[in-house]
């Protein structure tokens, strides 16, 4: 029999941030290793991501990081960590693994702890299998993790749908699924983003609806702003340009590659036709795709509506397609984007609310749970609120609710022999990393204290130049001042100083 822990160094209670750490025995496996973008409060910081004090403690008994895709939220935290946790493996599925490669060789960061998987091909560490296993998602080759324990198995499913028309690389091999569930699931892990939300996701997820709508509309260009690894919509829209005479301008290297690399492995079915290059940008039906940076949400697209962009400046007949979420904490950066673009009088196309993103629905998330028929389950990946709404999804198909795990960062849930152990103190060091530009060093709470109050109550500098001998005044003194006072109408209390 085995003594296992599970807890998150990120995800719970709050959306991005993903790392969660599976301890079977003394062997460590850790899933995803993501970033979430910091709020509008957190000046100058770009991301956070987990402290990892735990792992880099016990680095020795991790087995691997397993990633399920190459979202940042799940991902964008790999190569900040690296330096600290270098040598240990990092398992991911072809398409993320080339994403992550792309970028790590960007950075001059080493590639050798990457290792590629296939779904469906069992991996044997020591005692322990893990399973991988295909689940749709907007990024090809999505997988969930099985792993075989002595007590049965942890199952971990971070982002997924059920959709019947994802096919391919976006494919759910529900029998797969129901297999695992007969061979006796310890612990479930689901994600807990829309559990409030009624229904199946699909088909809410699907845009081409909007797309199409979009292109008879427009007279004129249109800015198709989009996650750059959110290839399912990507191909949405070459599907329904591919059905009018109009050409995509794809822009930004980054993005650039993504497509090539897609379409040359066959992820992305397109007509090479339909795409153009940059004596197209300013035609009159031409489709200019864009995405952001990793660290800056709607970067891009707010450069291009503060007349930024050397490329692209917007027209009165433009349209700007927004195809992008709205993320958490950057709601104010999202909507004065919308004001910036409205007061150039140029079309604004957003996803309305009844537009989902890839995530599981109540009805998905109660139909995975009636697969996998586990003893426990563990909502995870959302706010406190959505997990809880996960949990009492869980109640509703027979979940008995002290067999329901609610947890927050660190907290840890222990098995001993198959029985869930009430250890509810029990935590895990755990936190934020505040990252900074290009150093992945935290910036801190102090910092982040001192960038408020100056925003707040200025900065007031004095200099004076001395004799080194004399220690006479020389020159000055003079005052300089920052976010204080207008000194053009303030030399009174300037000369009083």
């Amino acid at each position: 029999m085995s003594k296992i822990k599970i807890f998150s160094l990120g995800g719970l209670n709050e959306n991005g941030k993903n790392m969660y750490v599976i301890e079977v025995d003394k062997n460590i496996f850790v899933i995803d290793a993501g970033l979430k973008y910091a709020d509008e409060h957190m000046l100058g910081i770009d991301y956070i991501i987990p402290n990892i004090e735990y792992l880099k403690e016990n680095k020795k008994r991790i087995k691997g990081i397993f990633l399920t895709h190459g979202h940042y939220e799940n991902s964008g935290a790999v190569a900040d960590l690296m330096k600290d946790l270098s040598g240990v493996p990092i398992y991911g599925s072809k398409f993320t693994i080339d994403l992550l490669k792309k970028e790590l060789e960007a950075e001059k960061i080493s590639t050798a702890s990457l290792v590629e998987i296939q779904p469906y091909k069992t991996l044997t560490l020591g005692k322990v299998k893990i399973f991988p296993v295909g689940l749709s998602h907007s990024m090809p080759d999505n997988l969930g993790y099985a792993i075989y324990t002595k007590d049965g198995v942890i199952f971990y499913a971070s982002d997924f749908v059920f959709d019947a028309l994802m096919r391919g690389h976006y494919q759910t091999d529900i029998g797969k699924l129901a297999y695992i569930g007969k061979q006796g699931v310890l612990c479930l892990l689901t994600e807990s983003i829309y559990a409030d939300k009624p229904g199946h996701t699909a088909p809410n997820h699907r845009i081409s609806n909007l797309i199409r709508e979009t292109l008879n509309k427009a007279s004129g260009r249109i800015i198709f702003n989009v996650l750059n690894s959110h290839i399912y919509r990507i191909q949405e829209l070459f599907n329904e340009v591919s059905k009018t005479d109009r050409k995509i301008v794809i822009m930004g290297k980054n993005l650039q590659n993504i497509v090539e690399y897609a379409i040359s492995n066959k992820y992305l079915f397109v007509d090479r036709n339909c795409i153009g290059d940059l004596s197209n940008i300013n035609d009159e039906n031409v489709i200019i795709l864009n995405s952001n940076e990793r660290e800056r949400a709607y970067s891009t697209i707010n450069k291009i509506a503060n007349g930024y962009d050397k490329f692209i400046k917007l027209q009165p007949t433009d349209t700007v397609f927004l195809a992008t979420p709205i993320y958490e904490g950057r709601e104010k950066t999202f909507y004065k984007l919308l004001d910036d673009i409205s007061k150039l009088d140029v079309n604004v196309v957003t996803l309305s609310k009844n537009h989902l993103s890839h995530h599981a629905s109540s009805e998905d998330l109660m139909m995975m749970i009636d697969l996998m028929k586990p003893k426990y389950y563990f909502p995870i990946k959302g706010e406190y609120r959505f997990q809880v709404a996960n949990a009492t999804l869980a109640e509703k198909v027979g979940i008995s609710p002290e067999n329901i795990i609610l947890k927050e960062n660190g907290y840890v849930a222990s098995f001993v022999n198959g029985k869930l152990i009430n250890n509810e103190f029990l935590r895990m060091p755990c936190g934020d990393i505040s990252i900074d530009g290009d150093s992945s060093d935290d910036v801190g709470e102090i910092v982040l204290r001192d960038r408020e109050m100056l925003s707040e109550n200025g900065i007031i500098i004095i200099s004076a130049t001395l004799s080194k001998k004399t220690k006479k005044l020389l020159a000055g003194p003079e005052i300089l001042t920052r976010g204080f006072i207008y000194v053009k109408d303030s030399t009174e209390l300037i000369d009083t100083m």
